[in-house]
């Protein structure tokens, strides 16, 4: 049982890579797109509807129908991609792709460190929340100092927190997938992992990849 939710969650995680990046690669193709996504207001509408998604996945994964979840799953996979084309204009495309090859080491290392792990990671959760809403404050504030060293060091910071949840995410994906029996739950899995994941994509990004002249 727990082999076959993992799996799914897994394969459900690659899905929704797969649909933003291909979303986010579309919408880079197309100057009409990119105006109304990124030169309008409906960016910040996008950003609102992904955060409702994911509230709404989390919330309500005792009583959701599997159907329903892979719906929305696919839904906020797609409003991502929306969001997430901007990558695809400031950046070369060799360097995404060797940025996503690297992110996806990363999160088979600490994936396989958090599945095999006898150390309760539960305990390092508190940190890790507390260390991102530093970040998060962090970010706001820097919005208006417009500090390079300090957005410098606030990336390498989130990238260790969201490293950190890949294998807390992955331990407490097997521990969920032994005690929760409910139809949507590697849905709410998948979402977890995916964030860990673009998260550490974007911020190994800002740090590796190579702008476009």
């Amino acid at each position: 049982m727990q082999n076959k939710v993992l799996a799914k969650s897994f394969l459900w995680m690659f899905v929704g890579l797969l649909i933003t990046f291909a979303t986010g690669y579309f919408v880079s193709t197309n100057e009409t797109m990119v105006y109304n996504v990124l030169g309008t207001g409906l960016y910040w509408i996008f950003a609102v509807i992904e955060i409702i998604l994911v509230i709404v996945l989390s919330a309500r994964i005792q009583k959701m129908k599997a159907s329903t979840a892979k719906c929305l799953f696919i839904l906020y996979s797609v409003v991502s991609g929306l969001t997430f084309s901007s990558i695809f204009l400031v950046y070369k495309l060799f360097s995404i792709f060797y940025v996503f090859i690297i992110s996806a080491i990363i999160f088979l290392i600490f994936g396989l460190i958090g599945y095999f792990t006898k150390l309760d990671l539960s305990k390092i959760s508190t940190y890790l929340f507390m260390m991102l809403i530093g970040v998060v404050i962090c970010s706001i504030v820097n919005a208006f100092v417009q500090s390079e060293s300090f957005s410098l060091g606030l990336t390498i910071v989130s990238l260790i927190v969201f490293i950190g949840y890949i294998a807390y995410d992955v331990q407490k994906a097997k521990r969920l997938s032994e005690t929760v029996d409910a139809e949507a739950l590697p849905i709410i899995i998948a979402l977890d992992l995916y964030i860990d994941f673009i998260n550490v994509f974007i911020n190994l990004l800002r740090l590796l990849g190579e702008n476009k002249d």
